[in-house]
């Protein structure tokens, strides 16, 4: 498969996302291959570790391939979609649940779907170009691919407001929030990967991690943690309103080019998975009852057309910031009907 490269080598699994163009977005068929060689290699003894990287400076992997699913839900197809995020679901929790190392290296942009290749394995590497970030409440959607049990393990309320306004992590916020574990000179980065590969073990890589940069979110902590710390939706952008400063307003215009209903359901999850200390599995579970409804009950094809298709950048949402009822949120989250998201191996079920 010419999008993705995978492959042994030395004592190292090998996977290559290969779509630079594209940034290299995560495809369907990219997300099964990602799923059958993990657990290929889980039982072979000649691999000790898995390294994830990707082709091109620009970008890790900058979300999800979202064209077929608007064209699919725009016909009143909502299956493949469903199918598409149960799939990756579970190779998400294959990757946070794998007993060998898995290293990634995380350049330039790492988004939606990127966060979910490369944000769970336990050594997620990143340098200077780094950019990482759950944008989907833009486009329709919420945080997910397991980036709300990420989200909601963050110091303080950092997990709304990074799922909620989108903002974007450089190497020391990644670090401090908990999408990634070592900051290491990018430069460097080849060599290193060329000796976890010989090697098979984690010594070059320790040795290379220097101090990681300073972190904007973590000096913000308290301002953010005042702001984001309502209940609802309602309630935050209550907050953000009678607060006349420059942060307080920039995450408020940031909130309004989202999607109300989003934004309404990322707060809920969110304290949901934190009260019942969900898992990471629990997590993906919760996400897809939001993500199954999302093209015929929610945003989510309104905002590919405005993002994507027409580009026209001004979605018609359902809903305006301050009008999501607790019993839109509830409609949701209900649990779902059908296939759920499950964790065994596609050729055991």
């Amino acid at each position: 498969m010419t999008d993705i490269d995978i492959r042994k080598d030395g004592h190292a699994g090998r996977i290559t996302l290969n779509r630079p163009k594209a940034l290299n977005a995560l495809t369907y068929d990219m997300c099964l291959a990602i799923e059958d060689a993990l657990w290929d290699w889980r039982a072979d003894p000649t691999v000790k570790l898995v390294l994830i990287d990707a082709m091109g400076e620009k970008a890790f992997c900058a979300g999800g391939d979202i064209a077929e699913m608007y064209a699919t839900g725009t016909a009143g197809d909502y299956a493949y979609g469903q199918r598409f995020w149960r799939d990756e679901y579970r190779m998400n929790a294959l990757i946070a649940e794998y007993p060998k190392p898995v290293v990634s290296f995380l350049q330039g942009f790492t988004m939606g779907g990127g966060v979910g290749v490369g944000c769970h394995g336990s050594h997620r590497v990143v340098g200077d170009s780094s950019k990482i970030a759950m944008p989907e409440c833009g486009i329709g959607l919420i945080p997910d691919v397991g980036g709300s049990y990420l989200l909601a393990r963050a110091p303080g309320h950092l997990g709304e407001y990074l799922g909620m306004s989108t903002d974007r992590m450089g190497p020391g916020d990644a670090i401090h929030v908990g999408f990634a574990d070592l900051y290491v000179p990018e430069d460097n980065w080849d060599s290193i990967k060329a000796n976890l590969c010989t090697e098979g073990d984690l010594a070059a890589l320790t040795m290379a991690t220097r101090p990681a940069p300073n972190a904007r979110l973590k000096e913000a902590r308290e301002k953010i943690d005042d702001l984001f710390a309502g209940d609802t939706l309602s309630e935050i952008v209550e907050t953000l309103r009678a607060d006349t400063s420059d942060f307080a307003q920039d995450a408020l215009a940031r909130l309004s080019r989202s999607a109300p209903l989003s934004l309404a359901c990322t707060v809920a999850i969110l304290h949901r998975l934190r009260a019942d200390q969900s898992d990471m599995r629990q997590a993906l579970q919760m996400e897809y009852r939001f993500t199954s409804r999302s093209m015929e009950h929610g945003d989510f094809i309104e905002g590919i057309r405005a993002a994507i298709i027409d580009k026209d950048k001004s979605p018609k949402w359902s809903h305006d910031l301050g009008g999501v009822c607790d019993a839109d949120v509830a409609v949701m989250l209900q649990p779902v009907d059908g296939e759920q998201v499950t964790f065994e191996r596609r050729s055991e079920r």
